[in-house]
């Protein structure tokens, strides 16, 4: 075979010469033919020549970009699970693509550190009414004039049917055709960057959807029965034949970053990622693709239900991941603000003592039982900075959770809503938005999967009794009242109306002034390790002192989810203002812009008066500027 130009271990590659070289991991079928469709002649087969481990090649002159193909298994047409794109969905032929044909524009683009990041996690196919990638380009602006500096997009690899979430890819390198073209992606990327906003992307590499997957067709060894996933056959990285399927694995984490410019990606579910090898291949995927981003800067995010950090507290070059999403900080925040207390809220009671520890330590459960799931939960935090726990009071599965879709402003009073706000908004975390909650969408997220027959009604069913963990959805009548995963008005229902980007100007502009304060003071902006300590005001009331080099610059956050605190004295240290200053208010959830009652002094020369269901910002000034202008 001549020489030919490879940048992954399978797939399609175009070579300088026009040819295109095909690859594919295929040890289980005894014949492996690469037929492609030609426009006049028809079907062309073409034998491949064997390699050792299983893998077969051909170097096929005159095939270029935007030709079909399928490979022939024993007489048996598959796609290409290592196809770039699939067309016509994945039960039809597989394109070679040529990535390089796209002209990028962000030349100068360094990619994102950690650090100072909001993220932003949206559903491309509900973002827009159109649902594309190039509808979605046209709100990039908007979402940038929010203060939003990231956007983490749920996964997009092909999928079945007309709709869904996409956690059940089955082509882990071909964006989906619903959303448009993988140029049209790359374009999305593009204008992400220009306008100076970063893009990571949503993985799936816990398992492979239940429709459509070719996986099985071509090796055996993808899977193993001696895990178990909640979704499925769990992957095979650690067992008899893993070698091939990790290098499938750890080479798509490289190619987003590589063909797509993304600046990271956040991985699901990583708990069920088994892998007992010295080199856990989550190390390895994400050592993949720093390489990938050459001089570029990407981040690598986490979703682990148990709340381990082994992942956080490697280096780089081990494969270090740089944050987790923190559910015990979502859990509290709907207690709190909600008083909801059942299913896997049980453990967390949103008492001021849930969110100082929060904003100090991260996870609140950090080996201790966990009463909900019986067993212990999480590892410790010790020395991981506070920038490395992403925090929410929305996100896909929690709004959908609630068996309507409905958001958290639907359901909490507005005081404490706009509290909350302040809370997710200005901790040392790294605080994530849900698409619209910027600006206090009205649609629901649900639950939407477009399968057919049985598949549905199974999904169906386990969507169902998922839900009914929590009483209030457990009962007949609530259950009939679930929408249909595969009925496309539940679908529709969810698409966000960004005519209410206008008509909600109290959400707006309390998020657009909360991350502008976050921009401005450096007490927020700082995501210092210690830098935050707290104390328990009252039943529902705390407050939070943000230490900083300058005594100018240190901020109080008062909190209070209950009824006004008015107290004469607070025997508290962490209220007393820098030596020669006094506190004077630098921002309220209270202003009536937001929607609030109005703002008065909360620290006055009788005392202390927090109203209720608030977040107030404090800021020292000197005494005497203080008394000129009470004067």
């Amino acid at each position: 075979m001549s020489r030919v130009d490879r940048r992954l271990p399978v797939g399609t590659e175009l070579q300088p010469d026009g040819a295109t070289h095909f690859r594919v991991w295929a040890p289980r079928p005894r014949d492996v033919r690469l037929a492609i469709e030609h426009p006049v002649r028809g079907r062309i087969d073409i034998p491949l020549e064997r390699e050792a481990g299983g893998y077969s090649g051909a170097l096929v002159p005159g095939v270029g970009a935007g030709s079909r193909y399928r490979y022939c298994l024993d007489g048996r047409l598959v796609a290409d699970p290592a196809s770039r794109f699939q067309p016509d969905g994945p039960f039809g032929p597989s394109q070679v693509v040529d990535p390089a044909s796209y002209r990028w524009r962000d030349v100068g683009w360094k990619g994102i550190t950690l650090r100072g990041q909001i993220l932003y996690e949206i559903h491309v196919g509900t973002f827009t009414r159109e649902g594309t990638w190039r509808a979605a380009m046209e709100r990039l602006s908007h979402v940038k004039e929010s203060g939003i500096t990231t956007i983490e997009v749920m996964p997009v690899s092909e999928f079945p049917g007309r709709f869904g979430w996409g956690y059940d890819g089955v082509f882990l390198y071909a964006p989906t055709r619903l959303y448009g073209t993988p140029d049209d992606f790359r374009a999305f990327v593009d204008r992400a960057h220009e306008l100076g906003l970063g893009v990571i992307l949503d993985v799936v590499y816990n398992h492979l959807g239940p429709s459509g997957c070719v996986h099985r067709e071509y090796a055996e060894h993808y899977f193993t029965h001696r895990n178990d996933t909640e979704w499925g056959d769990a992957l095979n990285f650690d067992g008899p034949g893993a070698e091939p399927v990790r290098e499938h694995f750890v080479a798509n984490a490289s190619y987003w970053i590589d063909e797509f410019h993304l600046d990271g990606l956040r991985l699901d579910a990583v708990q069920s990622i088994h892998d007992r090898s010295p080199d856990h291949v989550v190390a390895a995927l994400a050592r993949g693709a720093r390489a990938a981003a050459g001089a570029r800067q990407i981040v690598i995010v986490a979703e682990h239900e148990r709340q381990e950090t082994a992942l956080l507290r490697l280096d780089a070059a081990r494969g270090a991941i740089d944050a987790v999403w923190n559910d015990d900080f979502h859990h509290s925040a709907i207690v709190a603000v909600t008083g909801r207390r059942d299913a896997y809220y049980s453990d967390h009671r949103g008492t001021p003592q849930e969110f100082i520890s929060a904003a100090k330590y991260g996870y609140l459960f950090q080996g201790q039982r966990y009463g909900w799931q019986k067993q212990t939960r999480g590892t410790r935090t010790d020395g991981i900075p506070p920038a490395a726990f992403v925090i929410f009071s929305e996100n896909h599965d929690q709004i959908a959770n609630s068996g309507d879709g409905s958001r958290l402003h639907q359901h909490a009073s507005p005081g404490r809503y706009r509290a909350i706000t302040a809370l997710v908004l200005l901790l040392p975390s790294t605080p994530m938005l849900f698409q619209g909650q910027e600006f206090g969408a009205s649609s629901p997220f649900l639950y939407f999967a477009d399968h057919e027959g049985e598949l549905a009604a199974a999904v169906r069913r386990g969507r169902a009794a998922f839900l009914a963990q929590f009483p209030g959805l457990a009962s007949k009548e609530a259950q009939a009242r679930l929408p249909e995963p595969h009925d496309l008005a539940t679908f529709e229902r969810c698409k966000l109306r960004w005519e209410e980007r206008e008509t909600n100007r109290e959400h707006r502009r309390l998020h657009e002034d909360l991350l502008a304060l976050r921009r401005s003071d450096a007490a927020f902006r700082q995501q210092r390790p210690g830098a935050v300590d707290g104390a328990v005001l009252g039943e529902e009331a705390f407050v939070l002192r943000y230490a900083t080099d300058e005594p100018a610059d240190e901020r109080l956050l008062l909190v209070n989810f209950g009824r006004d605190l008015v107290e004469d004295s607070l025997a508290e240290p962490l209220v007393a203002p820098p030596d020669g200053h006094v506190w004077q208010m630098r921002w309220s959830s209270e202003d009536p812009a937001y929607g609030g009652l109005g703002a008065s002094p909360v620290v006055t020369t009788n005392g202390w008066r927090v109203p209720g269901h608030s977040a107030t910002v404090l800021a020292p000034v000197e005494a005497l500027d203080a008394r000129t202008r009470r004067d």
